[in-house]
């Protein structure tokens, strides 16, 4: 079949004459017996092809004889708004079908990196244990920061422990040490969601795991135990 060919305006005859042309220098001599159809699509570019021309169901195609007179007239298969129905069905179809190769493309790519479940659990226990230290790194600065808030306290008895009568350098290291403890503490809760994020992430792909090993044959489950959460 064809390609789309824009054109310059030529009569019928003279469109044919180009088509054989095309069609011999290919070796497609069988082809260039048959009759062909020209349109100019919704863009103005004269177009021919060997069969009805899908850019045009929405415009009249010229039937072109072996000789290149024109043989028939066809009207148009689908109005402009039909032909927007169609344009968008078909995306949405090749839409779907790169939805599908990609989704295939990425459960390759899993059971690559992981191909059983022991791999997929030490690989999970290590993305916990990077947390874990991260979390025991914060519980070693909130000690530091509670030792050094009761030595604030004890240069504070010289108040009567009340921050108003304490000097500006004693109120700067009170709020300080507040604000470094509230700090702390977010950044605790958030490593603790962080590990609640990662422990989602592994059950959901060990859930997509487990079926692509069953469909491969086998459970794959290895010898682990089962994660520390």
């Amino acid at each position: 079949m064809l390609s789309s060919l824009p054109m310059p305006t030529l009569s019928p005859a003279r469109i044919w004459v180009a088509s054989c042309a095309l069609l011999l220098s290919s070796g497609g001599v069988a082809h260039a017996q048959a009759r062909m159809y020209t349109c100019v699509d919704a863009k103005g570019n004269t177009i021919v092809r060997d069969r009805p021309i899908v850019e045009c169901l929405d415009r009249e195609q010229k039937q072109l004889g072996n000789t290149g007179i024109v043989r028939n007239t066809l009207p148009p298969s689908y109005t402009a708004d039909e032909r927007a129905k169609v344009e968008a069905q078909r995306k949405a179809e090749e839409d779907q079908r790169s939805r599908v190769q990609e989704e295939r493309r990425r459960e390759r790519a899993l059971m690559i990196r992981y191909p059983s479940q022991q791999v997929h659990d030490k690989e999970r226990a290590e993305a916990l244990a990077q947390v874990d230290e991260v979390i025991g790194a914060v519980h070693k600065r909130e000690l530091a920061l509670v030792t050094q808030r009761k030595d604030i306290n004890t240069e504070l008895e010289f108040y009567q422990g009340d921050v108003n009568k304490a000097p500006n350098w004693l109120k700067r290291k009170v709020e300080d040490n507040e604000k470094q403890m509230g700090v702390q503490k977010r950044f605790l809760e958030e490593q603790v969601q962080e590990k609640q994020r990662i422990n989602a992430r592994f059950d959901e792909e060990l859930a997509k795991l487990r079926q692509l090993w069953l469909a491969a044959g086998g459970s794959r489950t290895g010898l682990s135990a089962a994660p520390s959460r």
